[in-house]
């Protein structure tokens, strides 16, 4: 059948193979390509369409979003919200749990977007037909939608309408895919000061959401709100008792036990005050984490992903790190080495084809960030304390073959599996752990400035964690380049394979030159008002340029340093550009 594109038409179905619709004449092609099987939902802006793409040999399905306006009164707003709906796909559908935009077209004076076709149940025909969920159900809702939000937000983004019905499990993996981007925006800080359009399912949406001032913990209480809903199976406005002034949603659980561990993170999910819910999906991700039963067993409905990795528990690994000692004859520097055993906790993800990322516990601790005036630039100081709690950090750079294996592709110069994958933008940085996050469960990101230089570091207080000099031996830079801090050396041209190099005290490998490695912070001309606790240090813009740290193999002596800071556009990529990945806390279940 071909559904007619014409709202006002009588008689929109017709023949397979129509062209036109026998009733209105309306052309039933969409951009000479796209037929329209039927009409999968509709309201005030307009109609969404199943539609077969005939220009493709397998005719593959997709979902077309068409703008209809059926009154004048918010006309405009609308199609602003649809012009919006559109980029907003394009920019985070490269997650593989959001729909990818595959195509916008105008015609006979609608507008449509074209997305990806989700085959599968919305999370309230799933309600409808199984019944409430269980614990472990609602668990795994969590641990597949935290790190969906956590990619959105890193990006700027607040969905602002999460509900079941915006959630679909997709048939083929039983993923949960997260849909309708009309009323997401940027949370720049324009936005969030300033009182807008409210949007979303009242009974979803959070108190500072309906006065239109969303944040980030806005879809927090949403997706909350959803699980409530899905514990009960009643409305969100029947479970806060109005007299009381809080949630009262236990009192209608029906033979359905819910932990106390789970039950508080719910709580504080839907908190009504700002200050008392979770601000992050990262936090919420840590706390779910930290709540699970040690024997417990789920027997969730999701199945895992195709791509499930595997988790061990914390082991132990021996190394040896190194402390140059220069000596001084004549007129050269000589420069020895003195060995010390080391050791330190990680953990392991196991990927297919044999390829794993080792994540290494980086213990809390203070130290002084920054250089003093006599070693390095403005930009580096005033040097200052910085205090951190316990953190993980992969145990090398995000090498070609992990990136393959969680993206899917290679855009790296000087290939080699175990070469550090480059050509990598910030903001694919930032995809990579949003996929990475979704596929493990784990809040995968990029490590803070401060994070990454206590982590280099490793305890010492010299330009380079193995002391006041490097040497062609210790890592890849360019030695061609000599100044105070180096004698001449050889010049690889490339990166080299990761750990060919001594890692320093906490058993990290090539902190010093092979790729300049992407920090989640943005650049500030120095550290005048940085933070002092080790967190990210951002700005309102998404724009504005991010920091770069640990120099590469094309990098001279200097920008190699422990405290040498590049700053770059986030959008740009070339072959000295790397990352690593972090993970907060100590403990990993």
């Amino acid at each position: 059948m071909s559904y007619c594109f014409n709202p006002a038409c009588t008689q929109p179905r017709n023949p397979p193979n129509n062209n036109f619709c026998q009733t209105c004449g309306t052309k039933l092609l969409l951009g000479n390509r796209y037929r329209p099987l039927k009409l999968i939902g509709q309201g005030g802006f307009g109609r969404t369409y199943l539609v077969e793409d005939e220009q493709k040999p397998s005719r593959p399905r997709c979902v077309i979003k068409q703008f209809y306006p059926a009154g004048q009164n918010d006309s405009q707003k609308a199609a602003e919200l649809f012009e919006l709906e559109a980029i907003r796909l394009e920019q985070v559908g490269t997650h593989p749990q959001i729909p990818t935009l595959y195509d916008r077209v105008k015609q006979d004076n609608c507008q449509y977007i074209v997305q990806e076709f989700i085959d599968g149940k919305n999370l309230a025909q799933e309600l409808k037909e199984q019944g409430v969920f269980k614990e472990a159900q609602i668990r795994d809702v969590l641990k597949d939608l935290l790190p969906v939000l956590q990619f959105l937000h890193q990006g700027e983004v607040i969905h602002r309408d999460i509900k079941p019905e915006n959630i679909i499990c997709r048939r083929q993996d039983k993923r949960l895919v997260l849909v309708d981007f009309g009323a997401a925006k940027y949370a720049t800080a324009t936005a969030l000061a300033k009182t807008g359009t409210t949007i979303g399912s009242a009974e979803y949406v959070a108190p500072e959401q309906l006065k239109g001032k969303a944040t980030f913990a806005s879809d927090i209480y949403s997706l909350g709100a959803t699980c409530l809903h899905l514990l009960v199976q009643m409305s969100p406005f029947d479970l806060f008792d109005l007299y009381e002034g809080k949630w009262a949603w236990r009192q209608y659980l029906m033979n359905n036990p819910i932990s106390p561990e789970l039950g508080k993170i719910l709580d504080k999910m839907v908190q009504n005050s700002l200050r008392d819910r979770w601000g992050t999906a990262e936090e919420v991700m840590v706390a779910l984490q930290a709540s699970i039963p040690m024997q417990r067993k789920s027997r969730a409905i999701f199945s895992p992903t195709t791509f499930q990795t595997q988790t061990s528990p914390l082991q132990s690994f021996e190394f040896e790190s190194v402390m140059v000692q220069l000596q001084q004859k004549l007129f050269r520097k000589n420069v020895e080495l003195q060995r010390f055993p080391g050791k330190a906790e990680y953990f392991k993800e196991d990927f297919d084809n044999g390829v794993s990322l080792e994540m290494v516990c980086i213990p809390g601790g203070i130290f002084w960030m920054g250089s003093s005036e006599w070693e390095g630039n403005k930009e580096e100081s005033p040097q200052h304390r910085v205090r951190l709690k316990p953190f993980f950090l992969s145990k090398y750079p995000i090498t070609q073959a992990q990136w393959e294996m969680v993206m899917g592709n290679n855009p790296s110069r000087f290939k080699g599996k175990n070469r550090p994958v480059e050509q990598v933008s910030w903001y694919e940085a930032e995809q990579f752990c949003g996929r990475l996050s979704g596929q493990t469960g784990k809040p995968y990101r990029l490590p803070s400035e401060a994070e990454w230089e206590y982590a280099c570091r490793g305890g010492t207080a010299t330009p380079f964690h193995f002391g006041e000099t490097i040497t062609t031996d210790l890592a890849n830079y360019n030695g061609r380049d000599i100044n105070v801090r180096a004698s001449k050396g050889i010049y690889r041209e490339q990166t080299t394979d990761v750990g060919e190099f001594f890692p320093n005290a906490f058993g990290l490998y090539d902190m010093h030159g092979n790729v300049r490695e992407w920090c989640a912070d943005c650049w500030h001309e120095d550290y005048k008002g940085a933070p002092g606790d080790g967190t990210p240090w951002l700005a309102h813009n998404r724009r504005s340029p991010r920091l770069l740290r640990g120099g590469a193999w094309l990098a001279n002596p200097d920008d190699c340093r422990c405290a040498s800071r590049l700053k770059y556009d986030p959008d740009v990529d070339d072959s000295s550009i790397g990352f690593r990945v972090a993970l907060s806390g100590r403990r990993i279940d």
